[in-house]
């Protein structure tokens, strides 16, 4: 009998640019990659942003599954300079929430009291748009740390995908990719190599192996997908590495 983590939807965190790049071959598998998780009832959370290819998979997914398909985590202060949030009531939800919770804290005296989402999570909740539902959180360890319990609520074949991106893309790759090795999670991570982009990590993870910073196991934590069409499969049949820390973290 399935349990029910087993009969909920994949959840997968996509991590890539807040901008279009030069190679329009990277907003095309943003599109392919909304059209795979639509035809797969594959839910998406990613960083909020409303441009490039942030924007693209978000958008895309939106038009073909509904709002609720899309979760966006974005801290506070990039609001203020995404143009999809000027027309929603992003900022306004974020003013009033700041404006209420100063209310509470004169009339009790005490400090302001932090707004508690239904889910649990805490932040501002902007309601549904082009871009799905949207999460305002203070910080970006926060953002983080919200994306990536969403993806282990998720049922089988949740990971993590990175598209294109720049430094922000790369250093959330690696910090998933490190915590799998701490051993905090075991879902996959998958670089979607259009083009090669991802092919100069790659070389840097086999280099790591021969010089051994990286054990063998530990270098399949990191797993290459060539095509949109291989991604939800990749992550379907990921393996846990043998190489792990057998840590224990409490609730992650």
């Amino acid at each position: 009998m399935a349990t029910p983590q087993q009969t909920k939807p994949a959840v997968v965190c996509v991590f890539c640019g807040a901008i279009s790049g030069n190679n329009p071959a990277h907003l095309e598998s943003a599109r392919a990659l909304a059209r795979e998780f639509h035809e797969n009832n594959v839910q998406l959370v990613y960083g909020g942003g409303t441009a490039g290819i942030m924007g693209e998979i978000a958008r895309t997914l939106v038009s073909l599954s509904g709002p609720r398909a899309v979760h966006g985590v974005i801290p506070r202060a990039l609001v203020s300079v995404e143009e999809g949030y000027k027309d929603s009531n992003a900022t306004s939800t974020a003013g009033a929430t700041e404006t209420a919770q100063q209310r509470a804290a004169q009339s009790s005296g005490g400090k302001a009291p932090e707004r508690i989402l239904p889910s649990g999570d805490k932040g501002a909740m902007v309601e549904e748009t082009p871009y799905g539902i949207t999460t305002i959180v203070e910080d970006m360890h926060t953002r983080k740390r919200l994306m990536a319990t969403k993806v282990l609520e998720g049922g089988p074949g949740s990971g993590f995908v990175a598209l294109a991106g720049g430094f922000g893309t790369m250093e959330e790759v690696m910090e998933m990719t490190t915590w799998n090795q701490l051993g905090i999670h075991r879902v996959g991570i998958v670089l979607l190599n259009i083009g090669g982009y991802w092919d100069g990590v790659l070389a840097w993870v086999r280099n790591a192996v021969k010089e051994g910073f990286v054990s063998e196991a530990n270098a399949n934590i990191l797993v290459e997908a060539k095509d949109v069409s291989q991604v939800l499969e990749v992550l379907r049949n990921y393996k846990v590495s043998s190489g792990r820390f057998q840590l224990k973290w409490g609730q992650e």
